[in-house]
């Protein structure tokens, strides 16, 4: 849709009774024995299985993208009744895409590429859009682009529209989703205007981090985005997608995120094509909450590793 300024201008963040109602929500939202099992077998389907580090190998992502097609192991999730089970995708630097793709081939998971500069988005212009052409063509079904932090910090909301416009006719045929490094725009309101502007100009998803900023994810923040997310769709009728990511490690943080979104949003936002966890050590936490509700007992982390 055309910017429209006079709705982001609009766009306000009431910080305390935001952080009052992030606070709040992990004493109010607790599920119990089945249920937890159930709720934690969901997050797993919502997981973007990620690795971006410098020494990434073949072999590495192989690893991954075997872990992402059997995140549990086989008698766990015969004993829960949920075979079948995979991640939501798979997220990898460019280089790595073909052999993601390669080793995914048959699974029916996407692959993501994070793209644009990742993670500071300042490379030329045209390179950062020549990147994400080349993600796509190499068999990226999903791209995260971050933006120009600075288009936020200094309200350069119609640059900040033009970019992301930019950068979704780019990924053609794949989802785009607009890491906004929420850690590095200053305020709530930011937040809520930077979401806002970036859905305007065609953003499939929003999300929080790169996972490489000092702050990532938190709650008040996703509380802000999400309800920008929740504002948008009833204006417009349009679904868009919301991903927190870095920092979130533990099976009952995810509960807690999840609950938020089942509150705010709604059930329809707690499948994979509307709602991801950015995250790869979340994945082995669940899997011993998984065989303590099964055996009764935790095992050691050891037994649970990524690859």
């Amino acid at each position: 849709m055309p910017l429209d300024m006079d709705w982001v201008m609009r766009a306000q963040a009431n910080t305390s009774a935001i952080e009052r109602r992030a606070a709040s929500l992990p004493g109010r939202r607790s599920v119990k024995k089945d249920y937890q099992a159930a709720w934690l077998c969901k997050a797993v389907s919502l997981i973007d299985l990620t690795t971006l580090a410098g020494d990434d190998t073949d072999a590495r992502v192989r690893r991954l993208c075997a872990k992402a097609r059997q995140p549990v192991s086989a008698p766990l999730l015969d004993a829960l009744g949920m075979t079948g089970l995979t991640t939501g995708a798979v997220c990898v630097y460019h280089d790595m895409v073909p052999v993601a793709v390669n080793a995914l081939a048959g699974s029916g998971i996407p692959v993501a590429a994070v793209s644009t500069g990742f993670p500071a988005g300042l490379s030329p212009f045209h390179l950062r859009l020549a990147e994400i052409g080349e993600s796509v063509a190499a068999g990226a079904q999903e791209i995260d682009i971050v933006i120009s932090r600075r288009h936020v910090l200094t309200g350069n909301w119609q640059a900040l529209y033009d970019e992301m416009a930019q950068m979704r006719a780019a990924c053609g045929a794949a989802h785009v989703k607009a890491i906004l490094a929420t850690g590095e725009l200053g305020t709530l309101r930011n937040v809520a205007r930077a979401s806002l502007v970036c859905m305007m100009a065609g953003a499939d998803f929003i999300k929080t981090s790169t996972g490489k900023e000092g702050v990532n994810a938190t709650l008040p923040v996703t509380l802000t985005m999400i309800r920008a997310i929740r504002d948008y769709h009833a204006a417009t009728g349009i679904c868009v997608g919301y991903k927190p990511a870095g920092g979130i490690s533990k099976a009952k943080d995810a509960l807690v995120y999840l609950s938020m979104i089942k509150d705010e949003l709604g059930d329809r936002w707690l499948q994979p094509d509307l709602f991801r966890f950015g995250a790869s050590s979340l994945l082995g936490d669940i899997e011993r909450q998984l065989e303590h509700h099964v055996s009764g007992s935790y095992s050691a982390g050891w037994r649970h590793a990524m690859a």
